[in-house]
């Protein structure tokens, strides 16, 4: 609850919103190379509406980038915007586990280059999933719920690995793992949570967005769901650092 993890998070929100168009340039373009368009485009309305429900959704399908050649321009500002996203972060998770020195920023450039192609790829993974059942998805709702249930199958351990390289990589040191991966599966948990809890607020709060921010709710969606995101990313560190604390003093004690 402190001033300065509210800064951290809205840096990383405000760098997720930077790097998201680019994103789904990368996935279209990467994905028409493997699979009909229309198995990608099914793969990542799945995706959307699994995160953003209802107008957003239909927003995200009806703006999604054409399939083209993959421009190495969209993936050079894709891995530029990434990078912010992992600058506050590392510092925050410096100060969670009481690192005392970030690393310098040619080494935070790398490390987090390394991260964005490995998440990257995982997330890239999820949605090949997903359009691996679309493709071979009838009409049927029956196969449509099949397949929505292959990614969120997938989905969600491929959640919880992201999170352990980021708890365990990203920080200027290396944090123990047996409270690691408690951490990263307890997020992972509680961010399929905030999923549900957003489909169900979901039409209250997009009716104070449109009141609020006119042409911008969607922007301003995204930074406010991505912000929540980061907080619980920060949360369970924090959770995972206390318990590693309380174990050193019960070491000591003993």
């Amino acid at each position: 609850m402190q001033t300065e993890v509210h800064v951290y998070a809205f840096s990383i929100a405000a760098n997720v919103l930077l790097s998201f168009f680019p994103f789904l340039i990368v996935c279209v373009s990467l994905g028409r190379m493997v699979f009909p368009r229309e198995a990608v485009i099914s793969a990542m309305d799945i995706a959307f509406r699994d995160f953003f429900p209802d107008a957003l959704g239909n927003f995200m399908h009806n703006n999604l980038p054409q399939a083209q050649p993959v421009e190495f321009l969209s993936i050079f500002i894709l891995l530029f915007s990434a990078n912010g996203i992992f600058e506050p972060l590392e510092v925050a998770l410096n100060k969670v586990w009481g690192i005392h020195k970030n690393r310098s920023f040619l080494r935070n450039q790398l490390i987090s280059l390394v991260l964005i192609f490995v998440c990257g790829t995982l997330a890239l993974l999820s949605l090949a999933i997903a359009a691996i059942g679309q493709q071979n998805a009838s009409d049927f709702a029956v196969f449509r719920w099949i397949s929505l249930w292959f990614y969120k199958s997938a989905s969600v351990p491929i959640t919880v690995f992201v999170l352990y390289l980021i708890y365990r990589y990203l920080p200027n040191g290396r944090p123990p793992v047996h409270r690691v991966v408690p951490a990263a599966i307890g997020v992972g948990i509680l961010l399929e949570a905030l999923k549900s809890i957003n489909m169900w607020a979901w039409p209250a709060f997009d009716a104070k967005l449109q009141r609020e921010y006119g042409v911008f709710r969607y922007s301003a969606t995204l930074i406010f769901l991505s912000f929540l995101t980061s907080m619980l990313v920060l949360g369970g560190a924090e959770w995972a650092a206390r318990g590693h604390r309380m174990d050193h003093d019960n070491r000591k004690t003993l």
